[in-house]
């Protein structure tokens, strides 16, 4: 291997329980010891395919292995530049507006989809409150309970298949973010935290909370559980890579040229995520010498959005897990954007009445977010796997709960869904679906594409035709 592996023999780990030599290399098969487990990604030798290449050896029993659909689900708050934002269209082609440019390179392989509205954010007898809602409602299609206590809402999208998959991964679904939840005090005009806090609800009355701390949702996906086990371990700066090294070389004997590149390029992706993570811990330390900061909290948004980006990838890549969301801010959020040249505050710069100047640092964010996205597609195209990519057996939606920030509007919303989900998408098309189609039928057929139909799903009416 490459510098990924270069480092010092670990101590031999006797409970390591990958099986090469004498049985079988399943698609669950995991790197183990001392209570981690890494997930490994899709083999040849995990394939029919690969059966006829390792039969010789007669030390690999080859499983079938299905290509499973994953799901991410990406929120960004405030609505967007419309204009800016939508396709224009010349007939039958269409070509990407002035904010989505920097998805360019994958138009083959994403929808855009207007007209797609969620009835349950509008205001009715409830007033003001609009981004609670455009928040809550995103992943739920279903109207919260203006409170700031009882919270009554519904499960979202993602809690619905995460759900159906259970045991069938090592995590149902992992919930991340960059700004941490608030579950409780109100936020928005009467409305609990929860609701602009969370995408994900487990139930009507369960947000699943984000995980903002990379180190902690690196852990969360491979550690051990042993609080006192991986803290010992960060104190050491061992890598996850170095204790499963030993199941890792005989691994990396068995397998095919193809097998050994695929791995090695896997294991140093880790072995960066992992540096990078020990870095901004660095910086903590350096930033407040008096202080101990025991994990990083990674205060430059590009880089802590794409650690976040890069630790779904590798979820999916290992099929640790296959439901994943990610808030690049709380609905309402008020980040600001120096490094693009915007020093305001996000939600009242979204507030621009149309003055041109604002509307641009408006539409600058949009795009710099975008910018963020395209990061991710890229790398989930970069993983292979059989004769597709990763982002080939993904879905993944992107979008806001609301469409026009300015005037808190809850139809045609930003939604961008990138990725084949397995061949059953159709790609590369600006669908513009009827006027205020809801958004929850999205939902029923993005469960149909992952494998765990529903029957309805906050507001909906049918489903949108994907195929």
């Amino acid at each position: 291997m490459k510098d990924s592996m270069n480092v010092p023999p670990a101590p031999n780990q006797p409970n390591a329980i990958v099986q090469i030599g004498s049985s079988r290399l399943s698609r669950r098969t995991m790197l183990r010891a001392s209570g981690l487990a890494l997930g490994l990604p899709l083999l040849e030798a995990m394939t029919p395919a690969g059966r006829s290449a390792y039969a010789a050896k007669e030390t690999l029993q080859i499983t079938d292995a299905s290509r499973p659909v994953r799901m991410a689900c990406v929120f960004f708050p405030n609505g967007v530049i419309q204009p800016s934002w939508r396709p224009t269209v010349d007939g039958d082609n269409w070509e990407m507006g002035e904010t989505l440019k920097p998805l360019a390179a994958y138009k083959d392989k994403l929808n855009v989809i207007s007209n797609l509205a969620h009835e349950n954010g509008r205001a009715g007898k409830d007033g003001a409150g609009d981004h609670a809602r455009g928040g809550s409602t995103f992943l739920t299609a279903a109207r919260p309970v203006k409170t700031s206590s009882n919270i009554r809402l519904g499960i979202s999208l993602d809690q619905v298949a995460a759900t159906a998959l259970a045991g069938q991964t090592r995590l149902p679904s992992i919930e991340l973010g960059l700004k941490g939840s608030r579950n409780a005090g109100s936020c928005d005009s009467g409305y609990s935290c929860a609701y602009s806090s969370n995408i994900s609800w487990k139930n009507e009355s369960q947000p699943m909370p984000q995980e903002t701390i990379p180190r902690l949702a690196f852990e969360r996906m491979f550690g051990s559980g042993d609080a006192a086990l991986e803290r010992k371990q960060r104190m050491a700066r061992t890598s996850i890579l170095d204790v499963v090294r030993d199941d890792a070389e005989r691994l990396m004997k068995q397998v095919g040229k193809t097998d050994k590149r695929k791995l090695d390029e896997y294991f140093t992706s880790v072995r960066e995520i992992e540096t990078r993570i020990e870095q901004t811990e660095a910086e903590d330390r350096k930033s407040l010498p008096d202080l101990e900061v025991p994990m990083g909290r990674v205060t430059a948004f590009r880089e802590h959005a794409r650690l976040m980006y890069d630790l779904m990838v590798v979820g999916f890549q290992t099929d640790t897990t296959r439901v994943a969301t990610f808030m690049l801010d709380t609905a309402g959020g008020n980040r600001t954007y120096p490094e693009i040249g915007v020093k305001e505050a996000h939600h009242g710069l979204s507030h621009h009445r149309n003055k041109t100047e604002t509307v641009e640092k408006i539409q600058k964010i949009d795009q710099y977010l975008v910018e963020q996205f395209a990061y991710f597609l890229e790398k989930m195209e970069s993983v292979q796997e059989g004769d597709g990519t990763l982002l080939d057996n993904s879905m993944v939606l992107y979008g806001s709960g609301l469409g026009d920030g300015n005037r808190h509007t809850h139809h045609d919303l930003p939604i961008i869904l990138a990725g084949g989900g397995g061949g059953q998408i159709k790609t590369g098309r600006y669908l513009q679906v009827a006027e205020e189609t809801p958004m929850a039928n999205l939902f029923l057929s993005m469960l149909d594409v992952v494998g765990t139909p529903a029957e309805q799903i906050g507001d909906s009416t049918g489903r949108v035709d994907l195929s």
